[in-house]
């Protein structure tokens, strides 16, 4: 089994931002996520099982003025996940994303734009965030399924949140 789950959230908006946030943002969020799959691909097509769970976020569903990278990064993530799940289903590896909201992290602590490092620190303080628990509940219930059953998808947000 292979969890992806590194990335940083580098938000701000784009006219006027420091491009070295976006290559952070696309090498850790998507390069990374692919590095990693590539790496494990041969183990787990040789022995005809395994499973890749890809963190994504609910930015890889909605965009907004402020995350446009950041969005880009996660929609790229369920797009690979999804060709992914369709080059390896016939050797047995399942391929799930996770698609969480407002998760209670230091994701926000990373973002270097001040206007909008306090727009986040506002949004995520606006409602009872998702715990890492939270998260680790949606990957047990998609890696415990039996091995005829592939959970693509799951979204996953605190009641509260809106978007």
């Amino acid at each position: 089994m292979l969890i992806n789950n590194a990335g940083v959230m580098l938000l701000g908006l784009i006219n006027g931002a420091d491009t070295e946030d976006w290559r952070r943002i696309i090498n850790l969020n998507v390069l990374g996520l692919m590095y990693a799959t590539h790496k494990v691909l041969p183990l787990m097509k040789a022995q005809s099982v395994g499973h890749i769970v890809n963190i994504s976020s609910v930015a890889g569903r909605v965009a907004n003025a402020g995350s446009g990278v950041y969005n880009a990064s996660k929609w790229a993530v369920g797009a690979f996940s999804e060709a992914l799940r369709k080059e390896v289903y016939q050797n047995n590896i399942r391929v799930t994303i996770i698609e969480p909201g407002l998760v209670a992290t230091e994701l926000p602590q990373h973002i270097t734009d001040s206007a909008a490092k306090e727009q986040a620190k506002n949004f995520y303080g606006s409602v009872k965030n998702l715990l890492s628990e939270d998260i680790a509940n949606a990957i047990v219930y998609a890696v415990t399924q039996p091995s005829h059953v592939n959970v693509n998808e799951i979204l996953i947000r605190p009641t509260e949140q809106e978007r």
